[in-house]
């Protein structure tokens, strides 16, 4: 499985974008999709899943700025990014999770300047 997450780059704050994460080599369907982030100098954090039923968690940091979201017909899942802070800045992984184990996208970098 391969994941390409891509849609970062640089933004003012209070900006939007929108990250994709495209699967390759396994069926999203049946499987949790999420969105992690790391800072520098930062842990790792999650910041938004949707489960196989459709249910979404949020970090509470991003809660009602952030939205996952997911299209089984392109084997992607989105990020939508609004109200952004400088605080968000990091790169953005994509991960997916199913019986056979856990899949991660290579990051891309999202940097918001204020």
């Amino acid at each position: 499985v391969q994941l390409q997450a891509s849609g970062g780059g640089l933004v003012q704050a209070g900006g939007s974008l929108r990250l994709s994460c495209a699967a390759s080599g396994s069926s999203t369907s049946g499987k949790i999709m999420a969105w992690y982030r790391q800072a520098p100098a930062k842990q790792r954090e999650l910041v938004a899943r949707i489960s196989t039923g459709g249910f979404t968690n949020y970090a509470s940091s991003v809660k009602g700025r952030f939205t996952i979201s997911r299209d089984f017909v392109e084997n992607t899942f989105y990020l939508q990014m609004n109200s952004l802070m400088s605080e968000d800045t990091g790169v953005y992984y994509c991960t997916l999770s199913g019986p056979r184990g856990d899949y991660w996208g290579q990051g891309t970098q999202v940097t918001v300047s204020s």
